[in-house]
């Protein structure tokens, strides 16, 4: 009886901790990639892109909204496309989430590629935009935003923040 009244309570407890930290693990996974491609831009002195990729190899665009969550890569970007052509480096790639149901989605539907140009500033084509994960069950307290600005300042956000909502 005991033991069942310890596993009521500890649970939802045990639950919350899990979960919270897989959804700060995947935003942080993609954060640190953005954060690294604008430091490669402004290192090489040359536009670096970040896209939806879930080949590893190549930007997806068909999908709507930008399935985030199934990878990315990033690539030096000099000629301003939106494809990967074959003289732009790859310079890192990864493969998303396993499939727990998380997903990233982007405030902005048509943001499947978000390019740093040599000075660190992002090209998103609006003033500022969200990338949101959301979890399975769709529970706000486990959502978190990754908030990008045309200047290329980008943070980790949680819904008390608006615009995470």
């Amino acid at each position: 009886m005991l033991v069942a009244i310890l596993l009521a309570i500890g649970m939802p407890s045990y639950r919350y901790v899990t979960t919270n930290n897989r959804m700060a693990t995947e935003s942080d996974a993609l954060l640190g990639d953005l954060q690294f491609a604008r430091a490669e831009a402004i290192r090489e002195g040359q536009q670096v892109s970040v896209c939806v990729s879930k080949t590893g190899t190549s930007c997806d665009s068909a999908t709507s909204p930008p399935a985030w969550q199934e990878g990315w890569i990033i690539y030096t970007n000099p000629n301003n496309v939106t494809t990967v052509d074959a003289n732009d480096p790859l310079v890192r790639a990864d493969t998303g989430f396993s499939s727990n149901g998380d997903t990233f989605q982007s405030s902005v539907n048509t943001i499947y590629q978000i390019n740093f140009s040599g000075n660190g500033f992002a090209n998103l084509g609006v003033a500022s935009m969200m990338i949101e994960l959301h979890d399975p069950t769709g529970a706000s307290y486990y959502k978190r935003c990754i908030y990008i600005t045309q200047a290329g300042m980008m943070s980790i956000v949680t819904p008390t923040t608006p615009g995470c909502s």
